[in-house]
């Protein structure tokens, strides 16, 4: 380990590999922490990020007990209306840990000019609370860094997705993982609307990336209420003789050329007619035996119609139209089965796919 004049710390490999500089390393470590519990914490954007000032700290009292209670005021970036935070204890130990390290033993935070792309203009000197010391003044912090201390350590925890390949969190991810657990515990949508600053709640609820929770609850009331209403005797542990006739009525629905759909405990409403029948799940490996049963139907009503056997050649005319359509649906199976592959993703490669484009603005969000 090595200080210079300067005052930077260098750690230098004795085998003479490269040097680590400790000082940088330790100020990009800190905005990096900084910036993710802010977000998380917050929900805010990137751009309401960089505008928080140490006058965005507030506080309420309440009228009844006299408390005191911490708040943070958001400046919009996309709405005209400011909006008013609680702070949390975890949130309130990361501003005073800024707050601390921007004030470096000084009385006041030291106001900064930043500027914005957006409008692209300077804005007036503020004290903001994301600057830093470059040389010989502070300097407001731009998002270009904050995305590349990001970058940084995902890069050195080594997070993959599931496709193996590394794992890139933008800023607005962060808005969605506040959103999330802000509604997953219980905050209402149209509270957690006013909190986020969307004018739309279908925008917020669209940020909530879990699956709704409440549908599967609910939809597990409703089975114990029908359940409720069934005959009590119904949900007993089955016997022995039952279980094996439950089982047996799927051994005997094989035949010849498919399986047969009808459902437990019902007859077969066309006397085992099954060319005849809708229910029947034809198997296209049997199709050179339907075709022998075609074949045998065709030569069949040829010898009815020859003897004058007309009742017969029309039953036997019913049952070749029925074969007709077996072997038509067992070619349509197998075309379906047969399909050319385009090579298009399946869905957890394209879930685990890295989005390399920059993140921007969305409208209402």
């Amino acid at each position: 380990m090595k200080t210079e004049a300067t005052g930077r710390v260098w750690a230098e490999d004795p085998e003479g590999g490269p040097r680590r500089d400790l000082t940088f390393g330790e100020h990009r470590g800190f905005w990096t922490w900084a910036m993710v519990e802010v977000l998380r914490h917050t929900g805010i954007r990137i751009e309401e990020l960089g505008e928080l000032s140490h006058h965005s700290l507030i506080q309420y009292r309440l009228p009844d007990t006299g408390e005191l209670v911490p708040l943070l005021q958001i400046a919009p970036s996309k709405t005209d209306a400011e909006r008013i935070l609680v702070i949390s204890p975890e949130l309130a130990d990361v501003l005073s840990q800024i707050v601390s390290r921007i004030r470096a033993g000084q009385p006041h935070v030291s106001p900064v000019v930043s500027y914005d792309k957006n409008e692209r203009v300077y804005n007036q000197p503020l004290p903001l609370l994301f600057q830093w010391r470059r040389r010989l003044d502070n300097r407001a912090v731009s998002e270009t860094a904050l995305r590349t201390y990001l970058d940084h350590a995902l890069e050195e925890l080594g997070i993959k997705d599931g496709a193996g390949s590394p794992m890139r969190y933008t800023f607005h991810d962060f808005r969605r993982i506040f959103i999330t657990d802000a509604i997953m515990h219980g905050m209402p949508p149209h509270i957690a609307q006013l909190v986020a600053g969307h004018r739309d709640i279908n925008t917020t609820m669209g940020y909530k990336a879990v699956y709704p929770e409440e549908v599967i609850n609910g939809h597990r009331e409703f089975i114990a209420r029908r359940r409720a209403l069934r005959p009590s005797q119904e949900y007993r542990t089955p016997t022995d003789e039952e279980w094996s006739e439950f089982i047996g009525h799927f051994e005997h629905r094989k035949v010849s050329i498919g399986d047969c759909g009808r459902s437990y405990d019902t007859p077969c409403i066309h006397e085992h007619s099954c060319l005849r029948c809708p229910l029947l799940r034809p198997d296209p490996t049997a199709r050179p035996r339907l075709a022998q049963i075609r074949d045998n139907l065709i030569e069949r009503i040829a010898e009815a119609e020859s003897h004058r056997w007309l009742g017969e050649a029309e039953g036997l005319k019913v049952s070749l139209a029925g074969a007709r359509a077996k072997l038509a649906e067992m070619d349509q199976i197998t075309e379906r089965r047969n399909t050319t592959q385009l090579g298009m993703p399946t869905f957890t490669q394209a879930a685990g796919r890295t989005n390399i484009s920059p993140p921007g603005p969305r409208n209402g969000q």
